[in-house]
């Protein structure tokens, strides 16, 4: 699914807007499954919420179909992350950012390790666009090359109401200047690295911006509960401890990754 040139591109950005995108077909489906999604849950602000994939979310109350890892188990979406990250593959979240028309919030630059309780850290996000992402509609801002410092950068308390997230990458960490927009059409997808400065503006335009989400881990990695209850004590969301995991090719390399937990309730 990959060029050499594709994969240079990915370790040297931090970032990659690959070739494939979803078919029509399959990009309506998935557009009908969230309107289902969000008329079922409207409780839940749509400008994030975690993990459709479950029956019934702890994090936020939700209620969803377990047919959401369809998505995650799409084989061309597996085979690009396989040529980043190795053939072991660990699906421990979905996001949908809905970023309603007019109201979508503000997400202040950050890195996305900051609130993930996985050592070492490792992961890809694949944010897949379910509309046009445009400059007018808040698209995903991101700054190149900002992951090969192979940590996580101080973050500060960002105290405002208008703001997504409750942290922000303190300013002496990157330089917006250096930023690009992630312009999309629907059905496109980015993949991108856990440690990449990634932000996005606030939707004051008529159309919506909503993407899925899929947090794919390699299982050389360690998804830590404990570390997770101690984060999800200040920042959400709250359930690290008790979120299933699901195993999407290979083996749990690390060894330390359950598999059981959270699945007699989720499913």
């Amino acid at each position: 699914m990959l060029s050499e040139a594709d994969v240079r591109q990915y370790h040297h950005d931090g970032l990659l807007i690959p070739r494939y995108r979803l078919s029509e077909d399959r990009l309506g489906e998935i557009r009908e499954a969230y309107a289902k999604f969000v008329a079922d849950n409207p409780q839940v602000h749509r400008d994030q919420v975690v993990n459709p994939h479950l029956r019934y979310s702890a994090a936020q109350g939700t209620h969803g179909d377990s047919r959401w890892l369809e998505v995650a188990n799409h084989p061309p979406i597996l085979d690009m992350v396989e040529q980043l990250i190795g053939p072991d593959l660990l699906l421990w979240g979905m996001t949908f950012f809905g970023k309603p028309a007019g109201t979508g919030k503000t997400i202040p630059w950050h890195q996305d390790g900051d609130y993930w309780p996985i050592r070492p850290l490792a992961n890809i996000s694949v944010w897949i666009a379910l509309d046009e992402c445009t400059v007018e509609n808040g698209c995903l801002r991101y700054i190149p090359g900002s992951h090969k410092m192979n940590r996580v950068g101080r973050h500060i308390d960002t105290n405002h109401n208008e703001m997504l997230l409750e942290k922000a990458l303190h300013p002496s960490e990157f330089e917006e200047s250096r930023s690009r927009d992630l312009l999309l059409q629907a059905g496109q997808m980015a993949l991108f690295d856990v440690f990449l400065v990634h932000g996005s503006n606030a939707n004051r335009s008529a159309q919506r911006r909503a993407a899925l989400v899929l947090r794919i881990m390699p299982t050389t990695s360690h998804f830590d509960r404990e570390l997770g209850i101690e984060i999800g004590k200040t920042v959400r969301p709250p359930d690290m401890g008790t979120r299933p995991l699901f195993l999407l090719r290979g083996i749990d390399r690390c060894g330390l990754n359950d598999l059981r937990v959270g699945h007699e309730v989720d499913g």
